[in-house]
This record gives C-alpha cells, sequence and structure tokens, in this order.
C-alpha cells in the first residue's frame, strides 16, 4: 500500500515521539525547557550589548544575567516582605476581628427574634436552622483553607519549588552561554535547504515568543493599573502592595487575580464589612472580565494568530495538559503555523 512508505511512517512516528513527549517529559522537564525559551528570549538583548559595547559574549551574558537577577531579586524583596509585614499585622489583630465576628451572629440572632416574633414555630426554627448552617459552611470554609494539611501541603512544595527554581537559573545561565554553538550543532545535521526553511522556522518562532512575552506583559500592564485604581478606591493603604501581588499571582493562568480577592473579600464579609467585601469581589470579577477579553485579542495581535483560535489553543491545552498546557497549545499552533510557512509541512488537498 502506498500510504505505508518510509516516509510517512517517519512522519507518524515522529507526531507519536511529540506527543509522549509533550505529556511524559516535557512535564518533568519543565524548568529545564522555560530556561531554554528564556535564553532564545534574552539572546536578542545578549547581542545588542555585544555589538554597542564590543565585548565577547561571556561578558555580555553575565552583565545582561545579572542584571536581570538583580530586577528579580529587588521585586520578590519588597514584594515578600511587604507581604509577611501584612501578615503579622493580620495575626495580631485577628483575634479582635473573631471576637468582632461572634458579636455580629450574636447580634444577627437577636435581631431574627425580634423579626420572627408572632410567626409560626416551625418557620422560625427553619430560619433558625438556615442561617447556622450557612455560618457553619463559612467557619469550615475559613477552617479549611487555614488547615493543617493546605499549610503542610504549601511548605512541602516549598523546597520543590526553590529546587525547580534554581535548576532554572543555572539552566538559563548555561544556555545563555551556549546557545551559538547550540544552534551550530543542529545546523550542521541539515541539507541547505531544510536548514534555510529551519532559520525561517526559527525567525518566525523568535518573533513569536518576543510576541507573546511582550503580549503577557501588556495584558499585566492593564490588570496592574485596574487593580491599583481600584485598591486605591477601596483600601488604599494596601494599593501598592497587594496590587503588585496580585499583579504577580495574575500571571499564572489557573490561578489569576480572584485566588486573592476573593479570600480577601470573603474575610470582610466575615468580619462585617459587607461594602467593602463587595467592592473587592467586584474587583475580582473585573478583572476576570478584562483578562478574559483582551489576552486572546493582545496575545492574537502580538504573536500573529487570529483572536478565536488563539482562545481555542489555549483552552484546549489547558484542559488536556493542565497549567503548562496554556502554553502548549498557542506553541503548537505557532510550531504547525511556521513549518506550513517554511515548507517544512505541505497541505494541499481538496475534499
Amino acid at each position: 500500500m502506498k500510504f505505508f512508505t518510509k516516509r510517512n511512517l517517519f512522519i507518524i512516528l515522529g507526531i507519536i515521539i511529540t506527543i509522549l513527549t509533550f505529556i511524559y517529559i516535557i512535564p518533568v522537564a519543565l524548568p529545564i525547557i522555560l530556561a531554554l525559551l528564556t535564553a532564545l528570549l534574552i539572546d536578542p538583548l545578549v547581542r545588542l550589548v555585544e555589538k554597542n559595547f564590543k565585548w565577547k559574549r561571556k561578558l555580555a551574558v553575565i552583565s545582561v544575567f545579572i542584571f536581570i537577577l538583580v530586577i528579580l531579586a529587588s521585586t520578590l524583596y519588597y514584594t515578600v516582605t511587604q507581604l509577611i509585614g501584612k501578615i503579622i499585622d493580620f495575626t495580631k489583630a485577628a483575634p479582635g476581628y473573631f471576637n468582632t465576628l461572634s458579636g455580629i451572629w450574636i447580634d444577627m440572632q437577636n435581631k431574627l427574634f425580634q423579626y420572627t416574633v408572632g410567626m409560626p414555630i416551625e418557620v422560625t426554627e427553619g430560619i433558625q436552622s438556615e442561617l447556622k448552617t450557612v455560618f457553619n459552611s463559612m467557619r469550615i470554609a475559613i477552617l479549611d483553607l487555614v488547615s493543617y494539611e493546605k499549610i503542610t501541603g504549601l511548605l512541602t512544595d516549598v523546597p520543590n519549588f526553590l529546587v525547580s527554581f534554581i535548576v532554572f537559573i543555572i539552566a538559563l545561565f548555561l544556555f545563555m552561554l551556549e546557545l551559538p554553538a547550540l544552534k551550530e550543532s543542529v545546523f550542521k545535521y541539515l541539507t541547505h535547504s531544510t536548514a534555510e526553511k529551519v532559520r525561517f522556522m526559527v525567525r518566525k518562532l523568535n518573533s513569536t515568543f518576543f510576541g507573546f512575552a511582550k503580549a503577557q506583559f501588556l495584558v499585566s500592564l492593564i490588570i496592574l493599573a485596574v487593580t491599583f485604581v481600584g485598591l486605591l478606591i477601596i483600601k488604599p493603604e494596601f494599593a501598592i502592595v497587594m496590587a503588585l501581588i496580585i499583579w504577580i499571582i495574575d500571571l499564572i493562568p489557573i490561578l489569576g487575580s480572584i485566588i486573592i480577592l476573593l479570600p480577601w473579600a470573603l474575610y470582610y464579609f466575615v468580619s462585617g464589612d459587607v461594602g467593602t467585601g463587595t467592592k473587592l469581589t467586584i474587583l475580582a470579577i473585573l478583572l476576570l472580565v478584562i483578562r478574559r477579553i483582551v489576552e486572546p485579542k493582545v496575545m492574537g495581535a502580538q504573536i500573529g494568530l487570529n483572536p478565536l483560535p488563539t482562545l481555542v489553543a489555549m483552552f484546549v491545552g489547558l484542559k488536556l495538559f493542565g497549567f503548562i498546557g496554556f502554553f502548549i497549545g498557542p506553541l503548537l499552533v505557532i510550531l504547525f503555523t511556521a513549518a506550513r510557512d517554511s515548507g517544512i509541512i505541505k497541505i494541499n488537498f481538496k475534499i
């Protein structure tokens, strides 16, 4: 049969290997892959430093690497120290908040008795039972949020994160140093025609990755601005710190700003400040809507894909591969488009 040619079998084998790689290898090697992608993104800056200052690559890489580390360390230090300070303040004030909560609950019961005077006993008991159920559900939800299992699970993940982060930093520096040699080692196994196609594909991917980073940065700036203005209106004393924290967390697709704002709003609801809790809830919904509407459009414009395929690729990738799928989905579409434009993949059929 003509279908089972040597070329088609190699293509099928390549597709199977690619799928297995995405499913089993990429999640494990994520820090190294992210380091390689980051090195590719930073490489134009390294070459710019080489050209303008007439430095050798090693010196340019060290300078750019230190510059990035200083910015990253400064941002993390300011954010973490401010966050720890706010947590300490909260723990000091927590007993007062819980006493206030108990007073609110007693006051609600007293008002309930006043409003239900003259009603049938079954109605009164039913209302009391429902209110007690709601209160207990809220209490269980708060206790579950700060439960021993959740805290120990979070603390257990910290060493894994630190190891992955250290591997990422080391791999990033090594990739930045060896990137030209890696490119040469790949191209020496290619024919002239294939090498030209791959170079075109690499240029396309470089512009796409840069566009992706630019799109994420632009969307994050919108989120940061809206968060800062919203918190200036709602809680001005927390505006700078919490805007920065929400901005950083919002870059994580699965979590987003809602993971910070909703518990914060719930805390104000429980403590009796319904107005502030409502405002924070509205802000969380607003940020979620902005990201879901703006992100596909901005990303599509920056990486050269239409908003609809971009949204579909992100959603399908997220469902199939989890967190990493949010990036894998558009990446697969970009790889296919670049391979098709370069001539590596040829599609020419009619039904």
